[in-house]
């Protein structure tokens, strides 16, 4: 009752600031609100900075905010892990000035090696990331246990679809979760819709969606791409295989507050046409589940 109230009351206060600004300036106003509101149904939405991989940071981050992606994964070209105090503060104050924060940074190998993970997560914190995507040493954990409590940064292991003939050591939720179950509560996954998919080459069928609600609480972040198997080729959303209403449906199941980071790996001297697309298919997905 009380949810319904606050949302009439919402309403009838939008319904008079439209009035109060005048016509010509309504559609101002609606974009105002929905920009300070939200226009991915309570995702973040952002990419993962390897899909402008051709760019400089600078450059990314402007073709970012053009696609009204707020949020993002930063990787090592963009942010380099041997970078300066000076050079992560420069690196922030860009992301400042094109309204982008960044919320996770990888993908990062970790070994059992404390000292140097430690120096990673140092490297974390100083961007003020809550995720690595990881393909982490499946002896590392022991040392990702105490670094995770005192960072308070998660590990999302990231799947990579087959190598060769071989599936990678992390393909699919079901190894991930059977290495990670009995670790810190930070250490669990970040899928990557497209690496499920290209699963299907060597024969294992992984629905992203079930593999999202396998991981439950221990998703810690997501790469959304498509995939055509045929063609060996990313494609924009709905165009390969995926199903983006179940994926974000999914999510909500979960409970997931972490990153969407849109990764786009095909046409990368020109991927904005290609990406705002993606944006598109997304809005209209979560119309769709509600």
């Amino acid at each position: 009752m009380i949810a319904d109230r606050f949302s009439f009351d919402r309403r009838r206060f939008l319904h008079a600031g439209v009035a109060a600004v005048g016509l010509s300036s309504m559609s101002n106003f609606l974009r105002a609100e929905e920009k300070k509101g939200d226009a991915f149904g309570g995702f973040k939405l952002g990419a993962q900075s390897y899909t402008f991989r051709e760019f400089d940071l600078e450059a990314a981050l402007k073709r970012m905010k053009d696609l009204d992606l707020h949020y993002v994964e930063l990787f090592q070209k963009h942010a380099p892990l041997n970078s300066s105090p000076a050079q992560i503060a420069a690196l922030l104050k860009l992301c400042k000035e094109y309204e982008v924060t960044p919320l996770a940074w990888g993908v990062q190998h970790f070994t059992k090696n404390t000292d140097t993970n430690r120096k990673i997560f140092e490297f974390g914190k100083a961007l003020g990331v809550k995720m690595f995507s990881a393909d982490p040493d499946p002896d590392s954990f022991d040392s990702l246990d105490k670094l995770c409590e005192e960072y308070k940064i998660a590990i999302g292991i990231h799947p990579h679809g087959p190598q060769g003939k071989k599936e990678h050591r992390w393909y699919s939720a079901q190894v991930i979760l059977h290495a990670v179950k009995d670790h810190h509560p930070l250490i669990g996954s970040c899928l990557d819709t497209g690496h499920l998919i290209r699963a299907a080459q060597l024969g294992d069928k992984l629905d992203p969606a079930e593999q999202i609600r396998l991981m439950g609480p221990r998703n810690f972040g997501i790469h959304l791409k498509d995939h055509d198997n045929l063609r060996h080729t990313d494609v924009i959303f709905g165009k390969g295989v995926l199903d983006v209403p179940g994926v974000l449906k999914a999510l909500r199941e979960v409970k997931f507050t972490g990153l969407i980071s849109i990764e786009y790996e095909a046409n990368p001297k020109d991927p904005v046409q290609d990406v705002l697309a993606c944006v598109q298919v997304v809005k209209e997905s979560i119309k769709k589940i509600g």
